[in-house]
Formats: C-alpha cells, structure tokens, sequence
C-alpha cells in the first residue's frame, strides 16, 4: 500500500478538474530506464482490473500490479520549491536513486538477477 499526501490529492484534484474527466486519476508506474536501473512514469488514466487504487473524495491514485512490488510504503507528494514542482515518490525500496528523483535501483536488484 502507498501513502499520498493531502498536497498530492489537492493538485492531483486541479489536474483532473481542469481535464473535465472524474473518472481518471494519477498512474503511476515503475519501468526498465532511466540512470539507475529503473524509472517512473505518471499520467492520467483508467483504473483498470488488478490495479490497486488509493482514492480520497473521487480523486485517484493508480498503480498496476507489477508496479505495486516496488512502490510498497511509498509516499506520494506534490511539492512546489527551488528543485521545480511535481509529484514526488518517496519510495523506501529503492537501494539508490539518481539525482533528479526520476529513476532508481531497487533493494532487491541483486537478489533479482540471482533468481533469473
């Protein structure tokens, strides 16, 4: 399960009242790129069947089931500072992430190329 701050569920709800589409709400994804192993990616979409959605007054937050793995006890923020404005993941299953807060290697990397 995934934490996402009242700062995330407020912006995220700007974003979807200015679409004009209720039924959509935030993916987020984990997949192979970016600088240090893998990256996430976000975007307005359907929740669909095996997705696990985190919602909060119709605003949604949607992860797909083979992003649930690496995204377990993150923390969804919105912040707005010097570094720019934007969703943030704090994601403590990351082992490293790269400068910018877009990619990282997860904990579990070695383990995952001894198992395959």
């Amino acid at each position: 399960m995934i934490t996402v701050t009242d700062a995330a569920f407020a912006q995220l709800e700007t974003i979807v009242r200015e679409q004009d589409d209720p039924a959509r709400g935030l993916r987020i994804l984990v997949e192979n790129g970016g600088c240090a192993g893998l990256q996430y990616a976000m975007g307005l979409d359907l929740a669909q069947a095996g997705d696990e959605v985190v919602e909060r007054g119709g605003v949604k937050v949607i992860i797909d089931a083979q992003s649930a793995h690496f995204l377990a006890g993150s923390t969804i923020d919105y912040a707005d500072d010097l570094a720019g404005s934007g969703f943030r993941i704090q994601n403590p299953n990351a082992a490293r992430s790269c400068g910018c807060g877009t990619s990282f290697e997860p904990a579990d990397a070695e383990a995952d190329t001894h198992t395959h």
